[in-house]
């Protein structure tokens, strides 16, 4: 199909509200990246549109947490976007596609659940995560838990990423050494000990920040209203 064929396929398909696929968007990516596209899509990079992707993440976030159906359809079509003009963008410069993509997902939910497509047999949730983490270990070659640790992403959210650090040095039996000397007192130090307290007392810190910061601002709200009487 020519991209003038493609176009009018798109607009047709658009116009009698036929609902559109997959296969369509992947072409409508495709389209905006091509010569007789968009200028904004083709000048676009992995790097440019990093911040676009964690702020559609955040997005989705903002509506399952505000339990809206609705706009959480709108905004996971907004990720799955992001996904595709990666994928595409590497197919142009001879890097993975988007059906590499495909199969190394299917691949991996295969092979971390030995449950349902092995013989594998579990006795409940808690040894199911055992087993994906140890399949993820060894299919990362990490064999120590430096390496563990490591494979966090650092790029996540400081508080997170502390929290899934915690968690990991604690399953290999080196929270004690993980944790800052009892003589600093530094901010960070302290920051860590309190997740690690909102943690062994199973209170989730992340969203009681959350939560207080929707505090804050219902206090300010407050008190302007009070100041406008």
């Amino acid at each position: 199909m020519s991209i003038t064929d493609e176009k009018k396929y798109l607009t047709d398909k658009y116009a009698t509200a036929e609902r559109m696929t997959a296969s369509d968007l992947r072409m409508i990516t495709a389209l905006l990246r091509s010569p007789e596209g968009c200028p904004w899509d083709r000048e676009q990079t992995h790097e440019s549109v990093r911040e676009n992707f964690i702020e559609e993440t955040y997005e989705v976030i903002e509506a399952i947490d505000n339990r809206d159906p609705v706009l959480m359809c709108e905004e996971l079509g907004d990720v799955l976007l992001q996904v595709m003009f990666h994928a595409r963008m590497e197919e142009e410069h001879g890097g993975f596609s988007l059906d590499d993509v495909y199969d190394g997902i299917c691949r991996k939910l295969i092979l971390r659940h030995p449950h349902v497509f092995g013989d594998t047999t579990v006795s409940g949730t808690a040894q199911v995560l055992d087993n994906w983490d140890a399949i993820k270990q060894r299919s990362k070659s990490q064999t120590t838990a430096t390496e563990a640790l490591e494979s966090v992403a650092r790029s996540l959210p400081a508080l997170m990423r502390a929290e899934k650090l915690l968690g990991r040095a604690k399953k290999a039996g080196y929270l004690d050494a993980a944790l800052p000397d009892a003589g600093d007192d530094s901010l960070g130090a302290r920051l860590m000990r309190l997740v690690l307290e909102a943690r062994e007392s199973g209170t989730d810190a992340e969203h009681e920040l959350y939560d207080e910061c929707d505090r804050m601002t219902e206090r300010v709200r407050a008190a302007e209203q009070k100041a406008e009487q």
